[in-house]
């Protein structure tokens, strides 16, 4: 089997958690909130963050929500086509606390990273185009 690509990510959230979600990841993080409208009309249990044209995140609002353990979560990671510093630079404009910053080793080999937690406990692995050599 050749797999070619993590289509999606499922994660809960609390069920009071719309507003909270469109706050961070469409308002701070700049990604396209979809299927709002089915989620509101109780025609999907979940509304999606667009991340590429290939890549989702699932949000799904939980009654039975519990915060992620760092026994059972640990991250998901984003490669964007920008340098760190444009990272940085838009997640202070966003008033998004940067937890930490490392140049850990991913799909794409290595390069710099920052780590923010969503309003659910969630950590993201913002990581930056690998720099120039």
């Amino acid at each position: 089997m050749d797999a070619t690509a993590i289509d999606h990510v499922n994660l809960r959230i609390p069920a009071d958690g719309l507003d909270a979600a469109v706050g961070f990841y469409r308002d701070a993080l700049g990604f396209d909130i979809e299927n709002r409208d089915l989620y509101e009309s109780g025609e999907k249990p979940f509304f999606s963050v667009r991340l590429t044209p290939a890549s989702v995140i699932h949000l799904r609002p939980a009654e039975n929500f519990d915060p992620p353990a760092r026994t059972a979560f640990d991250h998901v990671a984003i490669e964007f086509a920008h340098d760190i510093d444009e990272l940085r630079d838009h997640l202070d404009a966003a008033g998004v606390e940067i937890d930490r910053q490392l140049e850990p080793l991913g799909a794409t080999g290595v390069a710099p990273a920052v780590y923010v937690t969503d309003p659910f406990g969630y950590t993201l692995e913002l990581k930056a185009a690998p720099a120039d050599d």
